[in-house]
């Protein structure tokens, strides 16, 4: 079977399952929903707008650190379910080709969560610049742009990160037992024990494209590129477990 309508039964699949379309509009609304309250602090980021660390940029866009939960809940759900009451087994019989049919799934994940990720950076710019009001003025449009295409690039490429794993894994529950502690809690306290060799995790890497200004190892499209690698290996390992293991 060719490509496009395997690529077109993956989404068929994803759309009409109701859990993973609320998953979908749930990053846009939490991610907005943090960035207004992150702006409603007087602190902004927590280093206080008079202060020389305080970043609009990052302010704006602090809600990704919460909607992107929702975005690796989705890549994960959406491969989960081909684990459960034999459906891999039935999709691997419409498509024999393994390796077309992971990249069809991927597809599948990957651009619906790029193009809500590109919305949600907008509306957090949007949401971001009212709440902050004159706390703002420090952040120029490029830099705005910036995190708005930033913060879509990086929610699909962890969904992707969160879809490879649930393919290896065999189980979204196992990922997100493991993904939602090390985002939350492990990579902060890593972070704070390791110093600069903490920008190379995945999420704090991906992140520094939303920052106005940062010190650290890598620029804002290397910090991408970071989390690209990261998100590749998963993708790797999960078409590995695909190709090589009964359905």
């Amino acid at each position: 079977m060719p490509f496009t309508p395997v690529l077109h039964s993956e989404w068929l699949k994803i759309r009409t399952l109701r859990s993973l379309v609320v998953g979908l509009g749930a990053v846009v609304l939490v991610t907005a929903a943090f960035s207004a309250l992150a702006g409603l602090d007087n602190s902004g980021d927590g280093s206080g707008s008079g202060n020389a660390d305080f970043d609009p940029l990052f302010s704006a866009f602090f809600g990704v650190n919460f909607g992107q939960i929702a975005a690796i809940t989705f890549g994960a759900q959406a491969v989960s379910s081909e684990f459960q009451g034999g459906a891999l087994r039935l999709s691997l019989a419409a498509v024999p080709r393994r390796g077309r049919w992971f990249a069809a799934k991927m597809t599948a994940v990957g651009l619906p969560v790029l193009a809500v990720g590109l919305l949600t950076g907008c509306v957090s710019l949007a949401v971001g610049r009212a709440v902050l009001g004159d706390r703002a003025n420090g952040m120029s449009w490029a830099e705005g742009l910036r995190g708005a295409v930033g913060c879509g690039i990086y929610l699909a490429l962890m969904a992707l990160f969160a879809a490879g794993l649930t393919a290896l894994l065999r189980s979204g529950v196992t990922t997100l037992s493991i993904l939602i502690p090390f985002l939350l809690l492990v990579s902060f306290v890593v972070g704070d024990m390791s110093g600069n060799a903490a920008d190379l995790l995945p999420d704090r890497a991906g992140q520094v494209v939303l920052h106005g200004t940062r010190d650290g190892l890598l620029g804002p499209w290397a910090g991408l590129a970071v989390t690209a690698v990261w998100t590749s290996a998963a993708l790797l390992a999960g078409w590995w477990g695909v190709h090589r293991r009964d359905a």
